[in-house]
């Protein structure tokens, strides 16, 4: 192999994140950690992301028994978690507990097909533009190809004022 190719080799695999990356770039964890793999990013621009959609999901025993969909507001959900590690990934930074990642907005939302069980939910996100501390993202979801959702998410990365107000008991009763 030569250099270049070993070099392209360490870049195609550098583009990728496993379950336990993406758990150092969110603090959500079971049931709702709702992205599986990082299938490829370039920083400050897009990223792919997929979600395993499984029988075995919680929400599936009320959404329904007899006909299982994934809820529209959890595959938003998956969107917004995968804007939140390209941007994190983006600043060069990793979540803590004095961080917390919040929706702003979310404008032109669509929803174009059932998910269910057995589906692999693919996330495609592009920033759009950062300014003061807003995030705004174009995203979309497919199965197969066809798109699921899509959407123009808007986010904002803060201090968490819970763990930041918890030595100021009157911040912590929410006074």
């Amino acid at each position: 192999m030569t250099t270049e190719q070993n070099q392209g080799a360490k870049t195609l695999a550098s583009k990728t994140l496993g379950i336990t990356q993406i758990k150092e770039y969110l603090p959500h964890r079971y049931p709702l950690l709702l992205v599986d793999r990082v299938v490829d990013y370039e920083l400050g621009k897009t990223i792919t992301a997929i979600k395993n959609v499984t029988v075995n999901e919680e929400f599936f025993n009320g959404h329904f028994p007899h006909q299982p969909v994934m809820p529209g507001v959890l595959m938003v959900e998956a969107l917004a978690q995968t804007a939140a590690i390209l941007s994190f990934m983006t600043m060069g930074v990793k979540p803590d507990e004095n961080s917390v990642v919040y929706f702003v907005g979310i404008d032109n939302c669509r929803f174009k097909r059932p998910v269910g069980p057995g589906d692999q939910l693919r996330m495609d996100v592009e920033i759009l533009r950062s300014s003061r501390g807003i995030w705004k993202y174009k995203a979309q979801a497919s199965v197969d190809g066809k798109v699921a959702v899509e959407a123009e998410l808007m986010c904002t990365i803060r201090a968490n004022e819970s763990a930041a107000g918890s030595a100021n008991p009157q911040a912590a009763a929410g006074q």
